[in-house]
């Protein structure tokens, strides 16, 4: 078990979840599955972001590491909605790509990702894990909203 996430969607950000004087546990692939998603992973070198700064955000021990921690919907944060289905798709593949070290570490045999939209500024996330003994885990559904 680890200590509990609660994700706010109207902020785009989570904390640790409390009780009356306690931290709230959670299992270890909810956890890793949160941390996964929203910690923001490093902006390619080639990333331009359209907010006026050169940041390409990333946490500084991704700079040591095998691989990256995180993932990169951050860098849709201000992505036009030109047509729908683009965009459902590269969050689909970003969120693909921050939990593949799941795969890699044999903490899951398969990982399934839908996103749809939820309204004109917020996409719905579906994570459905099975692990390698073939259980399914029930989905994980999130919602991320840009500006």
């Amino acid at each position: 078990m680890d200590i509990g996430i609660k994700w706010d969607a109207a902020t785009g950000m989570g904390d640790w979840a409390a009780t009356v004087g306690d931290l709230v546990t959670a299992s270890s692939i909810e956890s890793a599955v949160f941390v996964s998603l929203f910690s923001d992973r490093r902006a390619p070198d080639d990333y331009r972001p359209n907010d006026g700064t050169n940041d390409p955000r990333g946490w500084w021990g991704s700079s040591f590491a095998d691989r990256q921690l995180g993932s990169r919907l951050w860098t849709l944060d201000r992505a036009k909605k030109v047509g729908q289905t683009p965009l459902l798709l590269q969050a689909r593949d970003y969120c693909k790509e921050a939990l593949a070290w799941m795969i890699e570490d044999g903490i899951a045999a398969k990982i399934d990702v839908r996103t749809s939209w939820i309204n004109a500024t917020a996409i719905g996330i579906r994570i459905t894990i099975t692990e390698p003994t073939g259980t399914v885990l029930h989905p994980f559904q999130f919602s991320w909203a840009w500006n």
